[in-house]
């Protein structure tokens, strides 16, 4: 393999990509079906998510990743890219980036090296205004909640019970707690606030989840702000808010339509995180692969844990879809570490480290297939792979029964995903899957997190702190009782301590707040020290970042 390949920006610059138009006219669709946004985006029309859908659902999620993760959105791509290299109608499904990975640590979310979708920049920087809408949105929520108070407050909301809370799209430390209002009466009431990243807003939960216009702006009402002083609670409708909310999303709530270095059809939408959020690219967008394309493509956020149990559980159940496939990504460097090998070195050689990380590939495995849901584990390679490494990963995957496929999708886009691609047809071939939830949404929301603890992350149960209790206890009061689990927890262990990484046993997961989020449609559970609004890291990627004169970006991956 190369030491070295160009950076991602300078391979996606490389490429000339097709008119939109002529990507849309793969699917059937004509330029009068689009809303263009240049030469290389398009909003497709939402009425195209009710056509019947003919295609077939492949989930792709992964084992628990490195903090630069372990290119599960490259894989999807590259999968793509290698089922149209079959002559499959291939659609891909994806989430937007959001800005604070950007230039935090994680970098973009349009994939990398050959297998990437494009406008690359355009992706992940501003698209199609979709984050901003949703700001907006929150924004204006935000707005009229603290008019409502300076202008007499008649719905007597107690201030020390708002839960709404603000958003903005980068890491921000020092908006996790704040204080707003001051400066005397005609700056507003003077209370505490808190700012998410917006793919943690519940708006950005709302529009993945929607099914209609219709179904938006009911979302939109049901959001609950905060309770009265009799601790009823106040929903975005009481503020006469949701109709201008829903205004304002009228455009975001349409899929984006662009394409993949090989010219492959690509549908990104919406883009709430795996770990905080239920990590999904939206129903609609789904909905629409699988009405234009015979094999829609799509990821959830970060390992099996996370995404792809929310997605089985919280998404597929919301929006009626039937997953009939699923990749699972592994990379030896994640499996060293998840063996204990320091995470500053997983370059380096390191079999031993490997060997006692297997066992938690073997776990992400039977996690999938209790779904009802056929898997194949794609072994993503990097660069730094030894032989006797990939080799070893090999041959344990194929003891657990389950097909095991080298992925060079990095390196050499669709044609280094073939095998993948020919091992997903398969799947879908032997038509195995039957797909099924892990859990009845009737059921009491303690004994639905009990579920989720023990048959996925493989824990022995669940505490809760005083005030998680008290909160579970109120969800009836909003309708929430009835409804599935969004589980926030660190994405690199399957316990709720980062640190505690491979397969562990014995544990138990303490979770120290539940809310709920009425206009999404799900209970969250919040374990650990799970924020919802990151910091930067000490040397942020946006110091490499940089315009050259004629316009082209650099440093952005």
């Amino acid at each position: 393999m190369p030491l070295s390949v160009p950076s991602d920006i300078e391979i996606a610059n490389s490429v000339k990509p097709r008119p939109i138009v002529d990507v849309a006219g793969d699917l059937g669709l004509t330029v009068d079906d689009l809303e263009l946004y240049g030469k290389h985006k398009a909003k497709l029309p939402i009425e195209v998510t009710s056509r019947p859908a003919r295609g077939r659902l492949v989930l792709v999620t992964a084992i628990n990743p490195t903090p630069a993760g372990e290119g599960k959105s490259t894989v999807s791509v590259g999968l793509a890219q290698a089922l149209r290299r079959l002559n499959v109608n291939a659609v891909l499904c994806m989430r937007e980036p959001s800005l604070g990975p950007v230039f935090g640590v994680k970098g973009g979310a349009a994939g990398g090296g050959y297998s990437q979708v494009v406008p690359m920049a355009d992706i992940n920087l501003h698209f199609t205004g979709d984050f901003h809408a949703i700001s907006s949105a929150h924004a204006l929520l935000s707005a009229m909640l603290d008019n409502h108070l300076q202008q007499g407050n008649p719905l007597n909301i107690d201030t020390r019970r708002i839960t709404w809370p603000r958003t903005i799209d980068m890491n921000d430390r020092a908006l996790r707690h704040a204080v707003i209002g001051l400066g005397g009466a005609a700056n507003g009431v003077a209370r505490e606030e808190r700012w998410v990243i917006i793919p943690a807003s519940e708006i950005m939960a709302i529009v993945a989840l929607s099914t209609s216009r219709d179904d938006l702006e009911h979302r939109l009402g049901q959001i609950v702000v905060g309770s009265s002083a009799a601790k009823a609670p106040i929903r975005a409708r009481d503020l006469k808010a949701s109709g201008a909310m829903a205004m304002l999303l009228k455009d975001a709530l349409a899929p984006n339509l662009v394409q993949t270095l090989e010219g492959g059809p690509a549908i990104l939408h919406a883009g709430p995180f795996g770990n905080i959020a239920h990590g999904c690219n939206s129903i609609l967008a789904t909905r629409a692969g699988l009405a234009l394309g015979d094999v829609v493509v799509t990821e959830a956020g970060f390992g099996s844990d996370l995404g792809a149990e929310k997605f089985f559980d919280i998404k597929c159940r919301v929006g009626g879809l039937n997953p009939e496939a699923a990749v699972l990504v592994a990379t030896v460097r994640s499996l060293k570490m998840q063996g204990g090998a320091d995470k500053r070195a997983l370059g380096v050689g390191d079999v031993q480290a490997l060997e006692r990380g297997l066992p938690h590939l073997e776990h992400h495995v039977r996690s999938v297939q209790q779904f009802g849901v056929p898997v194949v584990v794609a072994i993503n390679r990097f660069i730094a792979d030894t032989e006797p490494e990939l080799l070893m990963v090999n041959d344990y995957a194929a003891k657990l029964g389950v097909k095991v496929v080298l992925c060079e999708v990095w390196e050499k886009g669709g044609a280094g995903g073939e095998a993948l691609g020919r091992a997903v047809l398969s799947l879908l071939d032997g038509r195995t899957a039957k797909y099924a939830p892990i859990y009845d949404v009737t059921q009491p929301v303690r004994d639905k997190i009990e579920t989720i603890v023990r048959r996925v992350y493989g824990g022995d149960g669940v505490d809760y702190s005083p005030a998680a209790s008290r909160a579970m206890d109120n969800l009836e009061s909003v309708g929430l009782h009835h409804t599935p689990v969004c589980m926030a927890k660190t994405q690199y262990s399957l316990t709720d301590d980062p640190s505690r990484l491979g397969k562990p046993t014995g544990f138990r997961i303490t979770v120290n707040e539940v809310y709920g989020s009425a206009g999404a449609g799900f209970v969250v559970a919040k374990t650990g020290d799970i924020m919802t609004m990151p910091g930067l890291p000490k040397v942020p990627a946006a110091e490499g970042m940089s315009v050259k004169p004629n316009g082209d970006i650099v440093g952005l991956s």
